[in-house]
C-alpha cells in the first residue's frame, strides 16, 4: 500500500514539473539582451548557466578565468550572461559572459559620456598615434595628442600607469572607444588659473614647475598660469645659462616681482628669496682688503673671482702680473683656480669690484730701483739679442736692456750679435732705472771713460795729424788717427780741384796727413783737411822760389833769361 502511495506521489511531482515547464514564457529571453543565470556546473572547459531556459547554456572557461588562468566563479554564484542566441525549437541557447560585460562596460561608457563624468583606465601599451587603454575589460585608444598639456618626453614611462580620462566617442558597432586625458588636465588647469589670477599679486611667495628652459630663462607652471624667471633674477651670481641652477620639471618656490593682470604676464624671482649680497658690500671688502676667491669664468681681458656667493670682481689681465706681458689670462689662471687677489675698487651701485693679482706681492721693480740704483755694476745672462739691442735679466721677470749704441764706444756695432750669444754672461752699469715704465737700461761701453773725452785737446783745430784711411765712401774719408777714434775728411775737403769719387785717388790702409778743421767729443766727430794742408804747401813755395835766387847773387832778369834758353835747348 505504501509503495502504491509513493509512486502515485512521484508521477504527480512530475506532472507538476512537466506542467510547469511547459507554462513557462521562454519568450522572454531576446536574443541580444543580458540576462541574470546561475552557474550550475564547472569543468575546465566549459560553465553551464541556468538562464530559466529549456537547457541550461554553455560558456566557454576561459571566459571566467584571470590573467593568471585561476577560475573566478563557483557552482550557486549569480552572473550576467549575454543571450547570442536561442532556438526554440531544439530547445538550445548559446550565452556569453564577455558580451555581457563588454555590454555594460558600454552601457556605463556612455552614460559617463552624456554625464560628463570621469572614469579610471590603465595603459596597457603603445600603439601607432597613441595607446591602449583597459577599461573595464574594453580596450580604449588614447590618442598621443591627448595624453599630456605637453608633449611627453618619454612615451614609455606611462605604460602600466592608471589615470584618469573623459570619454570622447562611442561607437558600439565597432566597439571603438577614444578617451582623453588632456581635457582634463586643461579643465584643472583653467580652474586654477582662475583661482591663482583672483589671489595673484606682487610680492607674493608661490610654487611653480620648470616647464621650459631657454637661453634668457626659465617659464614655470604656477598651476594654469605661466610666469617667467629671467636668467638675472635666478641669482645673485654670474650665470651663463638657467640650466646651470635648473632642470625640467624642478619644482621652484619663486617671488612674484610684477603682475600685468591685463595680459596675464608674470615675472618670477629666485634670487630675491635670499638677502642681496651687494648691501653693505664696502664694509666687507674694503679696498686694500686681500681676499681668497675661485675663478668663474676668463674673457680676453681679464678674469672674473667669485669671493662669495653672488659677488663677484673683475682682475683686468693688467693687474695680473708686475711683469709678465699677458696676451690672455689663461697664461696666468684658469677656471675653477683658488687665488689671493687685492681689494682695488668696490662700486656698491653698479655691483663692481675691480681686484688686483699683482698687488699681493712687492712690486719687483720697486725692490730692483733699491737694488740697482744707476752707477751700479752688475752681471748677467744674456737672456734675447735683437738688432737695436741685447736683454739681460736681472731678476726674475726683469730685464735689462743694453742697446747697440751702449755696447762701445768706438766700434761701429751693426748688430750684437757681432760680438755676443745668448747665454753669454756680461758686466754692465745700470743706465737708469724707470719704475713708472717699467725701463731697465744698461751700459758695456760706461764701464771704461769715453775715449772722445781727451779728443778736443789732444786733436785741438789747427793741428796736423796722421792716420790711416779706414774707409772711402762717395762722400769722403774715414781716418783712424789712434785706436777707436775715427775722422771724416770730406770729399770737399779732399783737394781744390772737383774729385769725382775719393776712391780714384785714395785706397783703403793708406796712410795720409791731414789738418784738424773741427772737433766735438759730445757729437763724437772730428773733421779732417787735405786740402788745406796742399793749400799750405802751395803758398809756402813762391817764397821758396823767391828766397832762392837773391842768396845766389842772381838777379830775376838772369833768371828768367837762363829759363828761355833752356827752353830752346
Amino acid at each position: 500500500m505504501a509503495d502504491k502511495e509513493t509512486g502515485h506521489e512521484n508521477e504527480m511531482n512530475f506532472e507538476s514539473a512537466l506542467e510547469n515547464y511547459l507554462n513557462t514564457d521562454f519568450g522572454e529571453l531576446e536574443e541580444g539582451s543580458i540576462v541574470k543565470g546561475e552557474i550550475v556546473r564547472v569543468d575546465d572547459d566549459n560553465v553551464l548557466v541556468d538562464v530559466n531556459f529549456k537547457s541550461e547554456g554553455q560558456i566557454p572557461a576561459s571566459e571566467f578565468r584571470d590573467s593568471a588562468g585561476n577560475m573566478t566563479v563557483k557552482v550557486g554564484d549569480t552572473v550576467d550572461v549575454y543571450v547570442v542566441r536561442k532556438n526554440e525549437g531544439e530547445g538550445t541557447i548559446t550565452l556569453s559572459f564577455e558580451k555581457a560585460k563588454r555590454m555594460q562596460v558600454f552601457d556605463k561608457l556612455e552614460d559617463v559620456q552624456e554625464t560628463n563624468q570621469v572614469i579610471k583606465g590603465h595603459i596597457v601599451r603603445r600603439i601607432k598615434g597613441g595607446y591602449t587603454v583597459d577599461i573595464g575589460g574594453v580596450e580604449a585608444f588614447l590618442p598621443g595628442s591627448h595624453v599630456d598639456l605637453r608633449p611627453v618626453p618619454d612615451m614609455d614611462a606611462l605604460v602600466n600607469q592608471e589615470f584618469e580620462f573623459r570619454v570622447l566617442k562611442i561607437n558600439r558597432r565597432r566597439s571603438n572607444v577614444i578617451v582623453s586625458r588632456r581635457v582634463l588636465l586643461e579643465e584643472e588647469r583653467d580652474s586654477k588659473r582662475q583661482d591663482l589670477l583672483r589671489t595673484l599679486e606682487e610680492g607674493q611667495i608661490v610654487q611653480g614647475k620648470a616647464k621650459n628652459i631657454t637661453e634668457y630663462g626659465v617659464f614655470v607652471d604656477l598651476g594654469g598660469l605661466d610666469g617667467l624667471l629671467h636668467i638675472t633674477d635666478m641669482s645673485w651670481k654670474r650665470i651663463r645659462h638657467p640650466k646651470e641652477m635648473i632642470t625640467m620639471g624642478q619644482d621652484l618656490t619663486l617671488k612674484v616681482l610684477s603682475f600685468d593682470r591685463e595680459n596675464n604676464k608674470v615675472s618670477l624671482g629666485l634670487k630675491q628669496l635670499v638677502p642681496d649680497p651687494w648691501q653693505d658690500i664696502s664694509a666687507r671688502f674694503p679696498e686694500g682688503a686681500k681676499c681668497t676667491g675661485k675663478v668663474t669664468n676668463l674673457v680676453d681681458y681679464g678674469a672674473f673671482v667669485e669671493l662669495e656667493p653672488g659677488v663677484e670682481g673683475l682682475v683686468h689681465i693688467s693687474e695680473m702680473s708686475w711683469t709678465r706681458k699677458l696676451r690672455h689670462p689663461s697664461q696666468m689662471v684658469h677656471t675653477g683656480d683658488e687665488v689671493e687677489v687685492v681689494i682695488l675698487g668696490v662700486d656698491g651701485e653698479k655691483k663692481r669690484i675691480s681686484l688686483g693679482m699683482k698687488q699681493v706681492r712687492p712690486n719687483p721693480w720697486e725692490l730692483v730701483a733699491e737694488k740697482y740704483p744707476e752707477g751700479t755694476i752688475l752681471e748677467g745672462v744674456i737672456k734675447n739679442i735683437t738688432e737695436f739691442g741685447m736683454f739681460i735679466g736681472i731678476e726674475d721677470g726683469i730685464d735689462g736692456l743694453i742697446h747697440v749704441s751702449d755696447i762701445s764706444w768706438t766700434k761701429k756695432v751693426r748688430h750684437p750679435n757681432e760680438i755676443y750669444k745668448v747665454g753669454d754672461t756680461v758686466q754692465a752699469k745700470v743706465l737708469t732705472v724707470d719704475q713708472e715704465n717699467e725701463k731697465f737700461t744698461l751700459g758695456i761701453k760706461q764701464l771704461v771713460d769715453d775715449p772722445w773725452g781727451h779728443v778736443p785737446s789732444t786733436y785741438p783745430v789747427g793741428c796736423t795729424v796722421k792716420g790711416v784711411i779706414t774707409n772711402i765712401t762717395d762722400f769722403g774719408l774715414f781716418v783712424e788717427v789712434e785706436e777707436g777714434i775715427e775722422g771724416l775728411v770730406h770729399v770737399s775737403e779732399l783737394s781744390g780741384k772737383k774729385v769725382k769719387t775719393p776712391a780714384e785717388m785714395y785706397k783703403e790702409g793708406q796712410e795720409i796727413e791731414a789738418k784738424v778743421i773741427h772737433v766735438s767729443a759730445e757729437e763724437r766727430r772730428l773733421g779732417l783737411s787735405i786740402k788745406q794742408i796742399r793749400d799750405e804747401e802751395e803758398r809756402r813755395k813762391p817764397k821758396e822760389f823767391h828766397a832762392g835766387p837773391q842768396e845766389s847773387g842772381q838777379s830775376l832778369g838772369e833768371l828768367l833769361k837762363a829759363a828761355q834758353e833752356n827752353s830752346e835747348n
